[in-house]
């Protein structure tokens, strides 16, 4: 079958093209290089979400491989040598199944970073080709049909909005939260409610949050979660125009003479190759993979990779600068009835420093440490260096998990895009299809630090206040590998940029790239609202331009 539409992913950046298309009556495809699950297939199991690959391939049959800069050289290291995981969500909705849900908006002065605090030495900054008043309907339907709550927070630094409310009521809060709002009080500083893409209430058939506490890292059982797969595909599959090819790993994009995409080259689990023609083709396999597919796609007319005629596909890639830091409360602090109450989302952040008169700075979220009972426990195995056992190890453990609960801290601000992060291939290295794996140097620009430790004490200088214990942080140059945006940025320049200002080729005109590749910059948030709004934004185009795209 010949479908108008082949969407490549089926993550953030895919579902809302799906739901809009097949709504509006094109027969969609989606090539999802993983498995279709639902609900019932979920669970909290720690041991098959945070410590084997069951939904994302094995580091020895697939890889990447990383650089990294050692005493000035750069060094390249297979992922199965190192461990890092840059594999997210092979599944039926991507990585939007393991997200915590903090959605925070762009604000206005996120789209044009360069022309509010100039350029940095070493940093390819650049303003984005579109305004935050173009996405800012988009952001509004996110929030009504993905599903977004919380309460509007006035802040300094509030953007524009269609409406004063979100369209969901908060969430529950643990008490700890009255703790957190009067130390903000007290310290001038001013507390923000973080919305969440997970459902208070119920949505169609998704049911509303029953507070398990798993949910970073872990699917949504009940459907409260905002996943692609729960949000979107699975009301799109409804309207009859969507299929979905699962196990469908996308290799090649083929051209034709008139530098249009003509059909989608895949293989299945087993390793056959098979093929999907479309009229129109969509890449949305998240930025690592899908600068590698275009870097792979190349041909005689694009000697340098598909859609590359620039020579930026791959360049410019992003992660969050930042970090993370703790602080400890205990029965001191809250009665153990109070303290150790389950679920409850403390679902707070300040963004008093998102932008100071001299730099950008950046966002702090605050929440309770993931449930992870293994990992907890695991960490508690050590002693002044020395392994601990036995009754001692047990009272250890038994103490920490009836008497304490740890209050993280995660920090975002921008990752400076600068010519030392990006994507390439070497055929030297190949998965165990024989497909070339995408190599990821990654090189942060000092600013990604000096930023991340300002926060770092401003989010401190709060723990203390309220009281809290064993108070650390760590910020980081090397990058959260789930946050990925950047290598194929939109801009208006063909010579320069991959992408036009609706994320559709400079070069082939019937594809598209909807996941976090088109950002220049990344902002101070967590990158999946903005991939959503965006990728609802692109789908009006196509749905208003259809019979020329194609």
């Amino acid at each position: 079958m010949k479908y108008d539409v082949c969407i490549i992913g089926s993550g953030a950046g895919a579902g809302p093209l799906a739901y809009e298309l097949s709504h509006a009556g094109k027969k969609v495809v989606i090539l999802e290089k993983g498995d279709i699950y639902s609900e019932k297939d979920f669970s909290k199991d720690e041991i098959a979400y945070t410590k084997r690959p069951v939904f994302t391939p094995k580091l020895s049959d697939e890889y990447h491989t990383i650089e990294t800069l050692e005493e000035g050289k750069w060094i390249k290291t297979p992922t199965y040598e190192n461990h890092w995981n840059f594999w997210n969500g092979s599944l039926l909705g991507g990585s939007s199944n393991f997200m915590s849900g903090f959605f925070h908006r762009l604000k206005p002065n996120d789209f044009k970073l360069k022309s509010v605090y100039g350029a940095y030495e070493g940093a390819n900054i650049e303003d984005w080709p579109i305004r935050y008043e173009e996405l800012e309907p988009y952001y509004d339907m996110v929030e009504k049909i993905v599903g977004v709550s919380g309460r509007v927070s006035e802040h300094a630094h509030q953007e524009p909005r269609s409406t004063n409310a979100y369209p969901y009521p908060p969430l529950a809060e643990h008490p700890i939260v009255e703790k957190f709002d009067a130390a903000c009080k007290e310290l001038n500083f001013t507390p923000f409610m973080t919305p969440r893409a997970i459902l208070s209430e119920p949505k169609g058939n998704r049911n509303p949050c029953y507070y398990s506490h798993y949910c970073g890292s872990y699917a949504c059982s009940s459907g409260a979660k905002g996943s692609s797969r729960a949000a979107l595909i699975q009301p799109a599959l409804a309207t009859g125009n969507l299929h979905i090819i699962a196990n469908a790993f996308v290799v090649k994009l083929e051209t034709d003479g008139t530098h249009k995409v003509k059909k989608a080259l895949y293989l299945t689990k087993e390793g056959t190759q098979k093929q999907v023609k479309a009229k129109l083709f969509i890449l949305a396999a998240q930025a690592v993979e899908s600068s590698r597919l275009l870097l792979n796609s190349k041909n005689e007319a694009f000697p340098n990779g598909l859609a590359n005629s620039s020579g930026a596909v791959g360049k410019n890639l992003l992660f969050s600068g930042g970090g993370m830091g703790s602080g400890e409360f205990d029965v001191s602090h809250f009665s153990q009835e109070v303290l150790l109450q389950p679920g409850l989302f403390v679902n707070r952040a300040l963004k008093d420093w998102y932008f100071t008169p001299k730099f950008k700075g950046g966002l702090i979220d605050f929440l309770f440490e993931h449930a992870n009972p293994i990992r907890r426990a695991n960490a508690l195995k050590r002693e002044d260096d020395k392994l601990i056992f036995g009754q001692k190890l047990q009272d250890k453990i038994f103490q920490t998990f009836t008497t304490k609960r740890v209050l993280n801290f995660e920090i975002f601000n921008d990752w400076m895009p600068n010519d030392n992060c990006f994507v390439s291939v070497d055929e030297k290295y190949k998965d165990k299809y024989g497909i070339p794996v995408a190599n990821i140097r990654i090189g942060a620009h000092p600013e990604d630090i000096r930023v991340g430790e300002f926060l770092a004490t401003k989010a401190t200088q709060l723990l203390q206040h309220m009281g809290a214990k064993n108070i650390a942080y760590e910020i980081s140059p090397l990058p959260s590998q789930n946050l990925q945006a950047g290598g194929c940025r939109f801009g208006d320049d063909p010579k320069k940029h991959v992408l036009n200002r609706y994320c559709q080729s400079h070069d082939i005109p019937n594809l598209f790239v909807t996941d976090g590749s088109f950002m220049p910059t990344g902002g101070s948030v967590p990158y999946t609202w903005t991939i959503y709004a965006n990728a609802f934004r692109i789908a009006d185009y196509i749905k208003n331009h259809f019979d020329l795209l194609v």
